[in-house]
């Protein structure tokens, strides 16, 4: 039961780490890169950011491979 508390700390500092890297990203324009699918007809609206996808997947990839290199 113990393991099952620490996963949980450690799932929602995660958690809260990537939110505070995605609400400094905003204001640097992740989330209206070129290449986002946006398209609004009527009261219906679908956005899909592939390339910030794109870019968080990178940055992190780099991230983690630097603090988990053996």
């Amino acid at each position: 039961m113990d393991n099952i508390g620490k996963l949980l700390i450690i799932g929602g500092i995660a958690l809260a780490f990537i939110g505070g890297l995605l609400t400094i990203g905003a204001r640097f324009g992740l989330g209206k890169l070129p290449g986002d699918l946006f398209f609004q007809k009527g009261n219906v609206t679908f956005y899909f950011p592939v390339v910030s996808g794109i870019i968080i997947s990178l940055v992190l990839t780099l991230i983690l491979n630097l603090i988990f290199r053996k």
